[in-house]
């Protein structure tokens, strides 16, 4: 694609970034065939074609952000399936997050729109806020119906309660001992969702560690991955966090070391793997965040490189859900695959498994009536296997599909902790 940046503009280096990932783009089209938006839309602005013809013309001439712009790139699901697709190799990952923090600072959204974004961005990345939030959905349940009535405003807050579990776990607080000889010492990002949501998984991962006698230490100061906030545009709030993890996981670098920085959430690992480029122009951070980067590796990742065998191998027929995060942006596919017909599932291929279930970070809640689309179409291909439990490697995507289903759904790392061992996952006591 060709451009026409002025030499001022380039000066910034975020722009000239940019600019180079505009230029690699062909045209071809590829893209809008993966694209879950242009498959629901069927409008080219709503492909990742016609969103970087948006973005190059908006940076190019350095506009404010309109109205019609910020509809079209607000729509995007950051699935990244246009990355696997494109021939060419266009980071469009990089783009989009650019254009996000450029319509941050250009435009003005309808107070509806800030409200519910700040209110995101207030109580999400922060686990103690969220439980309080979790409990309050409680008493709205009731009066979803009537909010989805309001407009703007009231779909947006009927979709926060009623992806909200009906009782929120209590947290787990067990050590697991670590069998000798010690094999490892490696760090869980905690995260800032999941605890609240389902303890159980960094639970799972902690037993299943332990019994291949890996130490997991605790990392005082880490917090949110950051990717909650950064995906709405508020690149200032999400470096914050990831210069407090950098700095907490650096500590225990440099007192005794890690192996490795365990996330069991896809969409946090493919935060914290783009550390390295996030604080790429800060010269106090950039050298640390790049070792960080080359750290961090999904639980399942980690998990094929040590020895063990499954104490009680289970025979049951699971759907895997590949995360978008996990299969596009991690380029992680067959491995969790095979690791659970190690410990004896029966897996199974969900047809059109590259397209998004419409999690997405917060997207469920921004845009309900996309992402409950996109979950009945991923589900109606879920139920046609008939398996007995769905098996993910995401939070978000865990949540979203447990959203309209009954078949139980459980992370991969759960299921892999129960074949050896450990407690079923729930609702599949």
């Amino acid at each position: 694609m060709q451009t026409n940046f002025t030499l001022a503009a380039l000066a910034d280096p975020q722009m000239r970034d940019s600019e180079k990932i505009l230029r690699t783009c062909v045209h071809c089209g590829f893209c809008t065939a993966t694209c879950p938006t242009y498959l629901l839309l069927g409008d080219e602005l709503d492909s990742p074609r016609g969103r970087i013809y948006l973005i190059k013309d908006m940076l190019e001439g350095d506009k404010p952000a309109t109205a019609d712009v910020v509809k079209h790139i607000d729509r995007c699901l950051t699935c990244l399936s246009c990355m696997t697709t494109c021939p060419s190799g266009v980071h469009y990952m990089h783009l989009v997050d650019h254009a996000r923090v450029h319509i941050e600072h250009t435009f003005t959204r309808p107070l509806a729109d800030r409200f519910i974004r700040a209110l995101l961005a207030f109580v999400l990345p922060y686990p103690n806020r969220f439980r309080l939030a979790l409990a309050g959905a409680a008493l709205g349940r009731p009066f979803v119906p009537l909010l989805r009535l309001v407009p703007q405003i009231g779909p947006r807050l009927a979709a926060m309660i009623a992806l909200a579990p009906k009782s929120t776990p209590a947290p787990i607080a067990e050590t697991p001992v670590v069998a000798s000889p010690k094999r490892g010492r490696v760090v869980i990002l905690e995260g800032c969702a999941q605890p609240p949501l389902k303890p159980s998984i960094n639970a799972a991962a902690r037993r299943f560690l332990a019994r291949c006698g890996v130490e997991v230490v605790p990392a005082p100061g880490e917090g949110c991955c950051g990717a909650l906030v950064h995906h709405m545009g508020r690149e200032e709030e999400a470096l914050d966090f990831v210069r407090a993890n950098v700095d907490a996981w650096h500590r225990l670098i440099d007192d005794g070391g890690l192996d490795a920085i365990l996330v069991t959430a896809s969409g946090c690992g493919t935060t914290v793997k783009d550390y390295g480029y996030m604080l790429r122009g800060d010269a106090h951070y950039a050298e640390k965040a790049a070792r960080v980067s080359a750290l961090a590796k999904d639980i399942t990742e980690y998990v094929s490189t040590l020895d063990w065998t499954a104490s009680a191998p289970r025979k049951l027929t699971l759907a895997y859900h590949s995360a978008c995060s996990m299969q596009h942006a991690q380029k992680i596919t067959d491995l969790p695959k095979n690791l659970l017909r190690k410990a004896g599932f029966a897996v199974k291929d969900v047809p059109e498994g590259h397209i998004c279930c419409g999690s997405a970070g917060v997207y469920n809640i921004m845009q309900p009536d996309l992402a409950a689309r996109l979950r009945d179409r991923k589900l109606g291909n879920i139920g046609r296997l008939k398996p007995q439990a769905i098996a993910a490697g995401n939070i978000g995507c865990i949540t979203q599909l447990a959203s309209g289903t009954q078949t139980p759904v459980a992370h991969t790392i759960e299921l892999l902790d129960w074949a050896c061992g450990g407690p079923a996952p729930n609702g599949l006591a």
